[in-house]
C-alpha cells in the first residue's frame, strides 16, 4: 500500500522532524520513501508542512496533492488540508490546539490531545512524537520498531532524549488503539 501523507502545523511544533522520522523509519522497513518540506516565510510561528510518501512500490512523483492521511497540529492546517484528504482517508487532529473535529463524514478522524499527553509524561516538547505514534496507531504506515530505531539513530548524540520520546510515541499509539 502507498501512504501519501501531509503533516502540518506552526513552525516550531516539530512537523518536519515527524516527517523525517517517518521517512527514515520507512527506509528501515525497506519501503520506498519521499519527503518534501514546505515552510512559510517565518521560521517559528509561521506555517510548516511536509509531504511524505511511503510505499512498497517505486514512487513516480514526490508530490502529494490528494493525501490519504493528514496530520493537523493547528487550526489553519486543518482548514487548509482537510478538504484535500481523499474520501476514506485518515485525519489526525491535535485536539489540544484545535477545538473542532472533522467537518467531513467520509473520512476517519481521530482527535488526539497531544499537548496534554506530552505534559502528562513530563515534556511538552514531545507533542509531535505523540502525533507520530498516533499515525502508527491509526495507519500502521511503518513499524513501531523502525520509528524507534530511526529516532535513536537521528538523536545518537543526544541519547537523553530517546527514552522520553519513546514514551511519547508509545502513548500516541496507545491513545489510538485504546481510545485514550
Amino acid at each position: 500500500m502507498t501512504h501519501e501523507i501531509i503533516m502540518a502545523g506552526f513552525g516550531g511544533q516539530g512537523v518536519m522532524l515527524m516527517g523525517q522520522l517517518l521517512t527514515y523509519a520507512g527506509m528501515i522497513d525497506n519501503k520506498q520513501v519521499s519527503w518534501i518540506p514546505s515552510y512559510g516565510p517565518e521560521m517559528r510561528g509561521g506555517t510548516a508542512n511536509c509531504s511524505v510518501i511511503i510505499s512498497g512500490e517505486p514512487i513516480g512523483a514526490p508530490i502529494v496533492s490528494e493525501p490519504n492521511l493528514v496530520i493537523a497540529m493547528n487550526l489553519p492546517s486543518l482548514d487548509k488540508f482537510e478538504p484535500q484528504l481523499q474520501s476514506g482517508g485518515i485525519l489526525i487532529i491535535n485536539s489540544s490546539l484545535i477545538e473542532r473535529g472533522a467537518d467531513r463524514t467520509d473520512v476517519t478522524a481521530y482527535q488526539v490531545p497531544a499537548n496534554e499527553i506530552a505534559a502528562e509524561i513530563g515534556n511538552t516538547k514531545t507533542a509531535n512524537m505523540v502525533m507520530l505514534g498516533a499515525i502508527i496507531g491509526a495507519a500502521e504506515v511503518v513499524t513501531t520498531d523502525a520509528v524507534l530505531k530511526a529516532f535513536a539513530k537521528m538523536f545518537a548524540k543526544k541519547p537523553e532524549l530517546v527514552a522520553i520520546n519513546e514514551i511519547a510515541i508509545r502513548r500516541g499509539i496507545k491513545y489510538i488503539k485504546d481510545g485514550n
